[in-house]
């Protein structure tokens, strides 16, 4: 009996005392949270083994010494008021021991108040992109696995489908609090080592946070079936010394004014052909293959093919604003944000060559420039168009100019006629949902304790000219962003003429691109 006994003992523990280094077992991570929910985890897993041991041990017990050899005979007895009262209070009290840790564990992981760093991770078929408010440095994050790899022609590395471009950077021993949301469809931010795992859904905003310990490179991945390509949308987070962090700011914000004097300068040049396929061939790898396939035929009734398709064959002035501001309603992006004047304008020149489609045509960096900025313009694109006022490409990172506008400026001559009331509020409602609601909502109500209302908002209802001012500007401190450099003036006109108006606060405020324009100088 005692041999059994310890049988029993040792099945009951060993698998417990060994869990931790159990290649199957839940990680204690490097976070504080992280720890925490390990503990949870192991204590449930030791309630769970010993609850187990007593019910099996009874069975056993009962089967060996209540069998029919032994002339055991059944007792004839049924409801039993005591077992009745004793399995109703045991299971109780043993969910209330259980469920104490895990609450307190709960409201530590939802508790992302006085946070040192807040970045906003926002989802997209199929990358992740970091926004460092208060940094002005955001970017994109794609897969970095070779498709030779995913295709199979060569073999694959140590960390296969887990390594990206560039990885979010943090710094140890600060709070950081994460802002999550989608431009598309739900994901889900999920590294195992911070204990961290939260959806971004489009058009809400949910919050995380963590503090690290531990220097290092962590791995994660979307945890929500985001499409075709879900698989392939990793997420590695660099975690620095604090002064180390500290230096990569630096180093971060020299990078994107050297990238945006060379964006600039890159303006001013003219590509060969042979220069343009090879940049373009490796910008559409990287970021059109995944959905038109490596060899531009689609797939069929999901993504459409670019060999020989009326936008590839068309004028190029169509195929660029598809390439720049996306198409509503389907599953292409716009790469404004994304892409550089010059890696646009060799993808398009690619894709217009590339498969047999063979147009000839040649896109230049300045012809990208004329097209995003609105300009209005005789010649086809493809030739120069050095008349144009060249502006920062939107991917690098900008302050807003303080002198006056040219008055060769074609592209702000556009953009400052006056519309009518019908005509900005239709324009604000479109860029408001594009660019404001994922914070404010929809309904302009917000997220109560994160975003404010904008319904009845002391700014919405009150002088124009401090509304003009925060979305010109931001709010230091705080989640909202400069818009002067995003949206333009006629844009930001629209969009601040719909928030005085929408949702009931009815001001009759009619705001005009002349209006920003003045109070942006």
């Amino acid at each position: 009996m005692k041999q059994v006994l310890c049988c029993l003992l040792a099945l009951l523990f060993t698998p417990t005392i060994l869990a931790a280094d159990m290649p199957l077992n839940m990680t204690s991570g490097v976070t504080e949270i992280s720890n925490k929910v390990f503990s949870l985890h192991m204590t449930i897993l030791y309630i769970c083994c010993a609850i187990g041991l007593v019910v099996f041990g009874v069975m056993i017990y009962s089967i060996i010494n209540h069998r029919r050899s032994k002339g055991a005979v059944a007792a004839n007895f049924h409801e039993s008021t005591k077992v009745e009262i004793a399995w109703t209070i045991v299971p109780f009290v043993i969910l209330i021991l259980m469920a104490i840790p895990a609450t307190k564990t709960l409201i530590a992981m939802e508790d992302p108040s006085n946070a040192d760093l807040t970045i906003k991770i926002t989802g997209s078929q199929w990358k992740w992109h970091y926004s460092y408010f208060d940094q002005d440095i955001s970017y994109y994050s794609l897969l970095a696995t070779p498709r030779e790899q995913i295709e199979g022609k060569e073999d694959k590395g140590e960390h296969y489908l887990l390594e990206v471009d560039k990885p979010l950077v943090l710094p140890v021993n600060r709070k950081i609090r994460f802002l999550m949301t989608s431009e598309d469809v739900i994901h889900s931010w999920w590294v195992p080592a911070f204990a961290v795992k939260k959806d971004a859904n489009p058009g809400f905003i949910n919050e995380a946070w963590t503090r690290i310990d531990k220097p290092g490179i962590y791995r994660g991945q979307c945890a929500e079936l985001c499409g075709k390509d879900h698989g392939f949308m990793p997420i590695v987070v660099q975690v620095l010394s604090e002064a180390d962090f500290d230096n990569w700011i630096v180093e971060q914000e020299a990078q994107a004014n050297a990238a945006a004097a060379e964006a600039q300068a890159a303006l001013s040049k003219t590509l060969s052909k042979d220069e343009l396929m090879a940049q373009g061939e490796q910008v559409y790898m990287a970021r059109c293959a995944a959905c038109h396939q490596p060899n531009g035929a689609g797939l069929p009734g999901v993504f459409p093919s670019l060999i020989g398709s009326p936008i590839i064959k068309g004028p190029v002035a169509d195929h660029l604003s598809v390439v720049l501001h996306g198409r509503s309603g389907t599953a292409m992006q716009a790469f404004a944000q994304q892409l550089t004047a010059t890696e646009i304008a060799a993808v398009v020149t690619y894709e217009r060559n590339a498969w047999g489609n063979d147009s000839g045509d040649m896109v230049q960096a300045a012809d990208v420039n004329q097209a995003s900025s609105g300009a209005q313009s005789g010649t086809d694109a493809g030739t120069n168009a050095e008349t144009a006022q060249p502006t920062p490409p939107p991917a690098a990172t900008t302050t807003e100019s303080t002198e006056p506008a040219s008055s060769n400026d074609d592209a702000k001559a556009v953009v400052l006629d006056d519309l009518s009331m019908d005509e900005l509020m239709a324009k604000g409602e479109q860029v408001y949902l594009g660019h404001c609601a994922a914070c404010h909502q929809a309904t302009g109500m917000g997220l109560p304790g994160a975003f404010p209302a904008l319904k009845g908002s002391a700014i919405a209802t009150g002088p124009v000219d401090n509304h003009i001012d925060i979305v010109l500007h931001g709010k230091p401190g705080t989640a909202m962003q400069a818009f002067a450099s995003q949206l333009t003036p006629q844009e930001l006109a629209a969009v601040i003429t719909f928030e005085r108006n929408a949702w009931g606060n009815n001001t009759g405020d009619m705001v005009q691109a002349t209006d920003v324009n003045q109070a942006g100088q």
